[in-house]
Order: C-alpha cells, then structure tokens, then sequence
C-alpha cells in the first residue's frame, strides 16, 4: 500500500518534514528519490516560478516546489481520498497561502483556466503531471491541451514534465510541445517537453548532465545541476542512434537524449 511508503520534503524551509501518502493503489505518489532529481534539474527554476500540479495526489511535488521558493502552486485532483490528504499535508506543514486546489479533473480545469489566459500573471512557468500509469489517454489529451488549446497557459520558456514507466514513453511532439530530455530511474522516468520558443537544443541539453566532464556553457545553471550530474550517466549517442548507458553508482538514473 503507497500509504506505508514513507515520504519525506527533499530541501528547502521545510527539508524533511514527513508527509502522508493516500492509502490504496489508485494513487502513486513519485518516489522521494525521483522527486529529487526532478528538483536538482528544476533547481534554476523554481524560485519565484508559478507551478502547475497535475494529478497532484498527496501534493508531494507541489509541497516541494514551495518550500523551495516557487511564488505559488496549483493543485489538480479530483479523488476524494486524494483530495483529504492533500489538504492534511499542507495544514501539517501551516502553508496558509501561496496555493489553490482545483477538486476537479485536470482537462475540465485546464479548459476553464482558459479564459484567464490573457493575463500574464495566471501564465505558468512548470508544469508537472503524472497520471495513473495505466491511464495512456490522460497522458494524450493533457499534453495535448497544453501543446494546443491550452498552450496560452504556459509563460514563455515554460517547462511541462511528465512522469510515466520507463518502457512506455508518451510521444515526442504534442502541437507546441516538444520532448527535449528523458530522465529514466528505475521503472520511472520523466519525460521533458518545451515550446517551439524556448530556445533549447538538442545539443545544449545533452551536455547539461554530463559526467565526462563536460558542463553547460551557462555558469549559473552549471552550478545548480553540479549536485546531479555527479549522479546521472550518461554516454554520447553511439552511430546507431542508441544511448547506452555508463555505469550510475547506487543512483541508477540514466540521461536518454532523444
């Protein structure tokens, strides 16, 4: 049960504080250690950012994003159970403002954000969702709003970032939406997309967690990715367009470039 699984805030002002998991297995929490290397990646961009919540279950990731800085985060779920505890967790840890929580499923509040979305301040910087691994759909049709009808909600340079199974990678190009990085971590993995605007190249992104001692052209954002590049392998594609993996030590998490 999920709820027996121990989960814990990674950094920030409330760095290890526990928070309580839905019981059963309608939902998943994202383990602590993957929702560590999320925020190692996230780091430059946290402080300050607007952070979107997507099947938040027990609020975990959007917890995270405020206790390291992010200006305000808002919560999607529709399970009751869900739901409860969510609302448990940040009264555990006294967060009183800086978030909202919208009890409904994620295509029917993103269709009805749209209408805000001619105002700058509602535009979100990351996005982040992770819906039951079973339910393939969900994947399609909430990138696909984002990367469509939905695109206006997303600030310029905005980062969406789906969690899903390893071996079943959702697609690379959803309208706007590109995939730009797979970050793979034993049966999970995060998958990566920008618009057509944010400036990221292939190349760029493939040096950002190199353990050959290569390191991003960008001094500031080298040394927010320090901690995680130590941790994340990573080999140059091989002639035949194959990654292939070096060994990662005890953190087992591979960098696949697409």
């Amino acid at each position: 049960m999920y709820a027996e699984l121990p989960m814990r805030i990674i950094a920030g002002r409330f760095r290890s504080r526990t928070l309580e998991g839905p019981a059963g297995m309608a939902t998943r929490p994202t383990s602590d250690r993957l929702r560590e290397t999320l925020f190692n990646v996230l780091a430059p961009r946290i402080e300050g950012a607007r952070f979107l919540d997507l099947y938040a279950g027990s609020g975990a990731v959007g917890i995270e994003a405020l206790s390291r800085g992010a200006a305000s985060v808002d919560f999607v779920e529709r399970a009751p159970a869900a739901l409860k505890v969510l609302r448990a967790n940040l009264a555990r840890l006294r967060i009183g403002a800086g978030f909202s929580i919208h009890g409904a499923g994620v295509g029917s509040v993103l269709r009805k954000m749209k209408p805000a979305m001619s105002n700058p301040g509602v535009a979100f910087d990351v996005v982040f969702l992770d819906p039951p691994y079973d339910a393939l759909q969900e994947y399609a049709a909430t990138l696909g709003l984002l990367g469509g009808a939905a695109k206006g909600l997303l600030a310029e340079g905005a980062l969406v970032i789906a969690e899903h199974r390893r071996k079943e990678k959702p697609e690379a190009r959803y309208g706007l939406l590109g995939r730009t990085r797979v970050l793979e971590q034993g049966d999970a993995a995060l998958s990566f997309y920008a618009g057509a605007d944010s400036g990221q190249g292939d190349d760029e992104i493939a040096h950002e967690l190199a353990l050959d001692g290569t390191r991003d052209d960008c001094p500031s954002r080298s040394a927010s990715l320090e901690r995680v590049s130590q941790k994340v392998a990573y080999t140059s594609a091989n002639p035949s367009g194959v990654e292939t993996p070096r060994s990662s030590g005890t953190f087992g998490t591979t960098e696949v470039v697409p």
